[in-house]
């Protein structure tokens, strides 16, 4: 897992690539702005961010294809109840696009 709180080089796009294959999970801080990228679970990064300071509500979980650069926001990290979200996809506007938004900036050498 990498954590990534900085716009990434397109070197290092090319890595995580590389180490994870054409999709990656990402697992964002909302409120830090901070993405743990890889895993083979959401919940790993989640207790990446929380070990770095991040409260559990800002966290959140998707996806990148670097092919068709698609983002997605699906994960079963997302299902919490308690905040309103009882679906893999995050339903808050708010939270969905903090969240792409987050994704679009680190990673935006991806859309140049």
């Amino acid at each position: 897992m990498e954590f990534i709180d900085r716009v990434l080089t397109k070197r290092e796009i090319v890595k995580l690539r590389q180490e994870y294959g054409d999709y990656i999970k990402l697992t964002v801080d909302v409120a830090n702005e901070w993405i743990v990228a890889g895993g083979k679970l959401h919940a790993d990064g989640e207790k990446a961010l929380i070990e770095k300071g991040s409260k559990q509500e800002n966290i959140w979980g998707g996806g990148i294809d670097f092919v068709s650069k698609q983002v997605d926001t699906t994960a079963v990290l997302n299902i919490r109840p308690r905040l309103g979200n009882d679906n893999l996809e995050i339903l808050n506007p708010d939270i969905r696009n903090k969240f792409l938004a987050i994704i679009e900036e680190l990673f935006k050498i991806l859309w140049l």
